[in-house]
């Protein structure tokens, strides 16, 4: 080991015993190259198929990668394919793929992606977030139970060989792979142990990392996997990932260099933060909307002016500016700006109308639908307790209690996890929530209004004419046509207001300037594969 690796371990080490008197019990000492990420949230599954957040990708990420994976930039890059050609109507992707094995030696073939992709469209896998996939053929009718698993368009040509069959064209799909729903499982695994198959005395894996250990609300533990087929190029040996819900917490671990990096902090403390740690504040665009759910199939909420009512009465601009403070953008659309393939132009009609008329107006909609002093509107907001969002859900409770003294909203606070399920389970009358994009398309949001996506489609939003364009959309080959067609259908779901979009994401990170290959981008997606640390000789980590 060398004189600066030793260094290092010895840091480490002192890391994790600081790690440990700060609550909960710390990593065990280790001599190898370690670093220690902020992860936001606990992870409720590291099953591909089971998980459903930005903070379950962070790790299933390391562990697995499908056909294709990110790079530095987050751009989409060759995976486990090494080759590949597409039909002439762009309905048939073949995938050659290269020579790689799972962490226990078996090889991975292209029937463990067939497996996989069979497994998550079986209505009894449960997997939440199957629409993603619905333009394979068959998936959708699978996922409904319409149609037996083999029925999907995914086939093995054969161990090395990959047919994909889509409904319509998909320029998006080298993105679409990079996303966890599409990696491949170990099949001999899955089926030996079942649903037990990733407890970490069981996982076998064909990415960077192998999980090691995983103590809940503590830390989950991954180690470099000997068997990934580009190991020689990565510098870490050793991730914990810290369920860090209090992101000011987080904030003073990494200050106190307990952590090298946390997946978010607080807007309002940006400028203390960029007057003491000024190497470590990241701010950057990200791909993604924050907006409220309106639960539609609730006799209160089904009609469109109602739920306009309430996207007008929010003072977006006051919560960008004052609340949150990190440079978000006041959002009227779902679709964030910069997408590509997409013109936009979507807002609200009532965009650029001054708030305190738009209140005016919010009333005039309520008394209309029947609410006023002798029957008050009265409806449940629950929201999540991460981040800024408990510093949002009382600015948004005044603004709709300032439409009149009878529109009465009440708070309501539950854990990320379990407020997601509730989001899935249609069990809550309107809910915060967020989506980061998967894929650098506008389909990429616009499903989450088609009703075949529910659960992901929280709201219940059920518009045959909107479905029927989106589809249309996508069966379009001439990308500038295709973008007009979904900014029409995002209009009509903007107009129906199913969903109440708040802001514009900007990804939020401290870093310790020591970490070196992390690189801002649009999805915050940052593979501890490409990460290292500024006094660590990283060809010699790769190899020794």
């Amino acid at each position: 080991m060398t004189r600066t690796k030793i260094l290092f371990a010895m840091l480490a080490s002192a890391s994790a015993l600081a790690l440990a008197s700060c609550g909960g019990e710390g990593p065990p000492p280790s001599d190898e190259v370690v670093i220690h990420r902020g992860n936001n949230a606990e992870p409720l599954s590291l099953d591909p198929h089971k998980a459903s957040g930005t903070w379950e990708n962070n790790i299933i990420g390391d562990m697995f990668v499908g056909l294709f994976t990110e790079d530095p930039e987050a751009h989409p890059v060759p995976g486990m394919a090494e080759s590949w050609e597409v039909s002439e109507d762009s309905l048939t992707w073949t995938f050659h793929l290269r020579e790689s094995y799972w962490s226990d030696g078996e090889p991975v073939t292209a029937g463990d992606f067939v497996y996989a992709w069979r497994r998550i469209a079986n209505p009894e896998t449960g997997a939440q977030y199957v629409s993603l996939l619905y333009p394979v053929v068959g998936m959708a009718a699978v996922s409904r139970g319409e149609a037996p698993p083999e029925a999907i368009g995914v086939v093995a040509v054969d161990d090395r060989t990959l047919e994909i069959h889509l409904e319509n064209p998909a320029p998006y799909l080298p993105g679409l792979l990079t996303h966890y729903t599409t990696f491949p499982l170990p099949q001999h695994i899955v089926e030996h142990f079942g649903d037990e198959w990733v407890r970490p005395e069981n996982i076998e894996v064909n990415g960077p990392y192998k999980l090691i250990d995983w103590r809940t609300n503590n830390f989950v533990h991954l180690s470099r996997n000997p068997y990934f087929f580009d190991d020689a190029n990565s510098c870490i040996d050793e991730v914990y990932y810290y369920p860090t819900v209090d992101n000011s917490a987080a904030g003073r671990r990494v200050r106190n260099g307990e952590l090298d990096l946390n997946m978010e902090f607080p807007g309002q403390q940006m400028e203390f933060l960029r007057r003491e740690i000024p190497d470590y504040v990241r701010v950057h665009p990200y791909m993604g909307t924050v907006y409220f759910s309106i639960n539609t199939t609730l006799e209160q909420f089904s009609d469109p002016s109602v739920r306009n009512a309430l996207g007008m009465a929010i003072d977006r601009e006051f919560i960008a500016n004052e609340i949150l403070r990190a440079g978000q953008l006041p959002a009227y659309s779902l679709v964030p700006p910069g997408i590509d393939n997409y013109a936009g132009g979507v807002e609200a009609s009532w965009a650029d109308i001054p708030v305190e008329q738009r209140r005016v107006t919010a009333r005039d909609l309520l008394i209309e639908a029947g609410y006023g002093p002798d029957n008050p509107f009265r409806f449940e907001y629950t929201y999540r307790a991460t981040a800024d969002n408990p510093r949002v859900a009382p600015v948004v409770q005044n603004d709709w209690s300032a439409i009149a003294d009878w529109v009465q909203p009440e708070l309501i606070v539950n854990d990320t996890q379990i407020h997601y399920d509730n989001l899935r389970a249609s069990d809550f009358e309107i809910a915060d929530g967020g989506w980061i994009a998967d894929y650098n398309d506008p389909y990429n949001f616009l499903f989450l209004g088609e009703f075949r996506s529910v659960p992901m489609n929280y709201s219940r939003y059920n518009n045959p004419e909107y479905d029927a364009l989106v589809e249309q959309a996508n069966r379009e080959q001439d990308l500038e046509v295709r973008g007009g067609m979904l900014a029409q259908a995002e209009q009509m779901l903007i107009d129906d207001m199913p969903i109440i979009p708040l802001v514009y994401y900007v990804n939020k990170n401290l870093v310790n300037p020591r970490v070196t290959g992390w690189v801002d981008n649009l999805t915050d997606i940052h593979r501890t594969r490409y990460l290292c640390f500024a006094d660590i000789d990283r060809t010699e980590a790769a190899t020794e």
